[in-house]
C-alpha cells in the first residue's frame, strides 16, 4: 500500500482539526452531556470512521479495507476497555461530571501521541526485524492471560477505593504542592500567594500514565492484523477521536460489561497466535527450524480475522447483559444474591 507523504499530512490535519472542533465546540464550556448530544456526535464519529473504510477499500483495495475494519473494529473495543479504567480513575478522583469532558479530551491527544510513537518504532522494528513478530505475539498470548483473569464486577466505587495512584502522580505529589479541592476544571491555583497542582492535572497525570500500558497492548494487537503504518494510525486514530462521547453515552453500560475482559483476552490470544504463525512463515531465527520458514504455517485470512472479532464481542456482550440482568432478578427475589429469598432467611432464623 503505497501512502504519498501529502495524504499522510491531510490525515494528520483532519485528525488535530477535529480534535480541536471537539474542544471549542463541546469541550471549552464545561457541561455534562445529555444523552442525545452523545448518541449525535457516536454516531457522526463512526460514520466517519465507515466512510473513510469504504474509501480506503475503493482507492486501495478491499484487502486493506479489510484490514482497515478489523482494526478499527479491535481498537474500538479495546477502548470501551479502557473507558471502564477511565471510569474507575475518575470514580477515584471524584471528578465532578462537567469536567470529566476535558479530562477525556486530554486523554485521548495523550493516547493518540503515545500510540504514533509506538506505532513508528513498530514499523521501524518490524521493518529491521521479522522475528519482533513473535515479540508481539507472545506478548499478547501473555496479555490475553492475563485479561482472562480479571472481573469487571460492576463496582467501580469498590475498584476505586483499591486504586493505587500510579507512579506519575506519586511523583506530582512529591515534587508539587497539591489541593484537595477542585478550583473549577483548572489545573493549578493561587491560595494565601502559593500556586497548588489542582486534582484535575493529578486526574490528567493518572490516565496519561495509564495510556502507556494501553499503547503497549493496542499497537502489536493492530500490526497482527496489518503491517501498514497508514492504516495503523489510522485506526486508532478514529476508535479514539469517539472515545469522550462514547464514554457519555454507555453511561451504566459500562459496569455491566462483565465479561468484556474475557472477550478481548480472546480476540487479544488469537491475534497472538495469527502473530506467531506469520513469525513461522517468515521465519529467518538461525535457532529455530535452522533459519528455515515453516511452510506449512498457515496465515490467517484478514475475513476470518474480522469474524472472529465481532463474533466475540457479540457473545460477551450478550453474555454480559444476561448474567447482570440475571443477577439483578436474583437480588430482588432473594434480597441478598445468594439464592435464598427473605421468607427463606426469617424461617432458619426462627428454627435455630
Amino acid at each position: 500500500m503505497s501512502v504519498p507523504l501529502w495524504v499522510w499530512g491531510a490525515t494528520t490535519a483532519l485528525v488535530v482539526g477535529m480534535i480541536l472542533f471537539d474542544f471549542f465546540a463541546h469541550v471549552r464550556k464545561p457541561h455534562e452531556p445529555t444523552f442525545r448530544e452523545s448518541a449525535t456526535w457516536s454516531i457522526f464519529y463512526v460514520a466517519i470512521a465507515i466512510l473513510f473504510g469504504v474509501g480506503v477499500g475503493v482507492v486501495s483495495g478491499w484487502t486493506f479495507g479489510g484490514e482497515y475494519f478489523a482494526g478499527y473494529v479491535t481498537e474500538k473495543s479495546l477502548s470501551v476497555d479502557n473507558l471502564f479504567v477511565f471510569l474507575i480513575i475518575m470514580t477515584k478522583f471524584a471528578v465532578p461530571r462537567a469536567y470529566q469532558q476535558k479530562v477525556l479530551l486530554v486523554g485521548v491527544v495523550i493516547a493518540l501521541v503515545l500510540r504514533t510513537v509506538f506505532i513508528l518504532l513498530g514499523a521501524a522494528a518490524i521493518e529491521e526485524w521479522s522475528w519482533v513478530f513473535y515479540v508481539f505475539g507472545g506478548f499478547l498470548i501473555y496479555t490475553a492471560i492475563k485479561l482472562a483473569r480479571e472481573k469487571h464486577d460492576g463496582d467501580v466505587e469498590h475498584e476505586a477505593a483499591e486504586e493505587k495512584d500510579s507512579l506519575a502522580v506519586r511523583a506530582l505529589k512529591r515534587v508539587l504542592p497539591t489541593t484537595e479541592k477542585y478550583h473549577g476544571d483548572r489545573l493549578t491555583v493561587v491560595i494565601d500567594g502559593k500556586r497548588l497542582v489542582t486534582p484535575m492535572l493529578l486526574v490528567m497525570a493518572a490516565i496519561g500514565s495509564t495510556d502507556i500500558l494501553f499503547a503497549l497492548d493496542s499497537i502489536p494487537a493492530i500490526y497482527g492484523l496489518t503491517q501498514e503504518p497508514y492504516l495503523v494510525f489510522t485506526t486508532n486514530a478514529f476508535a479514539l477521536l469517539g472515545l469522550r462521547q462514547l464514554y457519555f453515552l454507555l453511561g451504566g453500560l459500562l459496569e455491566r460489561l462483565v465479561y468484556l475482559s474475557q472477550g478481548l483476552s480472546v480476540i487479544l490470544g488469537f491475534i497472538g497466535v495469527k502473530l506467531v504463525l506469520h513469525a513461522m512463515h517468515t521465519n529467518e531465527l538461525t535457532f529455530v527450524n535452522g533459519g528455515q520458514p515453516f511452510h506449512w504455517a498457515p496465515e490467517i485470512p484478514t475475513w476470518l480475522s474480522l469474524s472472529v472479532i465481532l463474533a466475540t464481542l457479540a457473545v460477551a456482550t450478550v453474555a454480559s447483559l444476561l448474567k447482570t440482568r440475571s443477577d439483578a432478578n436474583r437480588v430482588e427475589a432473594g434480597g441478598d444474591g445468594t439464592g435464598r429469598d427473605d421468607d427463606q432467611v426469617g424461617a432458619s432464623s426462627s428454627t435455630s
